[in-house]
């Protein structure tokens, strides 16, 4: 089946026998058994439950990976795959990472014996320099939170693969929509499915994907024990949302070329970072890696004053730390997503005081650009 019919559809197995065109939320915790040794297949849903047993096999497939796991968020997805590893493990990860992966990584897993290199991992040859004896894994997000820095995931599988390595992609940003990063060699793909695959701002998800069978028992396992899974009202809410992914999609995406193009107008924006505009360093790679560009836009504008005032002045976007729904978000990364990370690393990488990040929505382009005018605007 074509991705657009997979995210109507979902899993081609049934669940029940009553014609529902919607998935029953199977709201239990356990499962009786119809006698000793015998079994319906579930035991309790911390083990697996049917709707996130759907849920699971439609993100699997979307991913072209022979297995997902469903978790109560995207950071419960990444501390399950850290589990994969032990004391004395090295990681190389993008230096622009999504503030809570840093803190996971530095103040969680370091403490526990794992140590990371941080590398701009656009550059291949800053990656392989990075690698060491006790490397076990590259992690990259592509495009990067917030700074918009892509990724060579065919490269970097290559890579990662020759010395041994894992290579583990966040792919909320795009979705299996516009990027597949297992058809591109990476290992495992997470997800915050609270963002773009949830899509409505009402739910908090996270996904693991591989297509080894060995990896995927091993994060069953984990899962099961950790008990980090995703309810059954929450795994419905999600299977709602896939339905409409290519189409919400389509519309941010569409809405946020125009605005990107908008704001390298303004006299008050001084750089603008999104993958669609052709002059990012990035484009040509990202047009090979990916069918789309996606929806995330960051920008610095003059002043810390002008950056403050617009977040002030929004009224149809919302200032709000999330991504990926139907409405559309501003952020101030400084603040907000990255405000733990060390004020002069930071810094260097250019999530300063005059830095915003907007994750554009299914509105109307012009209603936004409006909005965004207004901000600007000094009285």
């Amino acid at each position: 089946m074509e991705f657009n019919t997979i995210c109507v559809h979902g899993s081609t197995r049934s669940y029940d026998n009553t014609g529902s065109i919607s998935v029953p939320i199977f709201q239990t915790a356990t499962f009786a058994h119809p006698g000793v040794g015998q079994s319906t297949g579930y035991d309790y849903s911390r083990v697996q439950n049917p709707t996130r047993e759907y849920l699971e096999e439609t993100i699997a497939k979307l991913e072209q990976g022979n297995g997902a796991l469903a978790f109560s968020s995207g950071m419960a997805a990444i501390s399950a795959v850290m589990e994969l590893f032990s004391p004395g493990d090295h990681f190389i990860t993008s230096d622009d990472l999504y503030g809570g992966s840093h803190r996971l990584f530095h103040h969680i897993n370091a403490k526990n014996g794992l140590s990371f290199t941080a590398v701009n991992t656009s550059y291949t040859e800053q990656i392989k320099a990075a690698i060491r004896p006790e490397t076990k894994a590259i992690f990259v997000e592509t495009p990067s939170n917030p700074m918009m820095q892509v990724t060579d995931l065919k490269k970097t599988a290559e890579l990662a693969h020759e010395h041994g390595l894992l290579l583990i992609v966040d792919n909320t940003f795009l979705t299996p929509y516009l990027q597949r990063p297992l058809t591109l060699g990476a290992d495992i793909v997470v997800h915050s499915g609270t963002k773009y695959l949830g899509g409505h701002n009402d739910v908090l998800a996270g996904f693991a994907i591989a297509k080894d069978e060995k990896i995927i028992e091993r994060l069953r396992f984990v899962y099961k024990n950790t008990g980090a899974c995703l309810s059954p009202f929450d795994s419905w809410l999600l299977i709602r949302g896939l339905k409409t992914l290519p189409l919400r999609m389509d519309r941010q995406e569409q809405n946020a070329l125009k605005i990107a193009e908008w704001l390298t107008k303004q006299d008050k924006i001084k750089q603008v970072y999104y993958t669609g505009l052709p002059e990012h360093p990035d484009y040509e790679l990202s047009k090979q890696q990916a069918s789309g560009f996606g929806s995330m836009i960051s920008f610095e504008v003059d002043s810390a004053e002008t950056a403050e005032r617009m977040l002030n002045r929004v009224n149809l976007i919302h200032f709000a730390e999330s991504l990926g729904g139907v409405e559309t978000l501003i952020t101030y990364p400084m603040l907000q997503t990255h405000a733990e990370i060390p004020a002069e690393e930071r810094e260097a990488k250019g999530i300063t005081d005059k830095l915003l990040r907007l994750s554009v929505g299914i509105e109307d382009a012009n209603d936004l650009i409006a909005d965004l005018t207004y901000a600007l605007k000094v009285d």
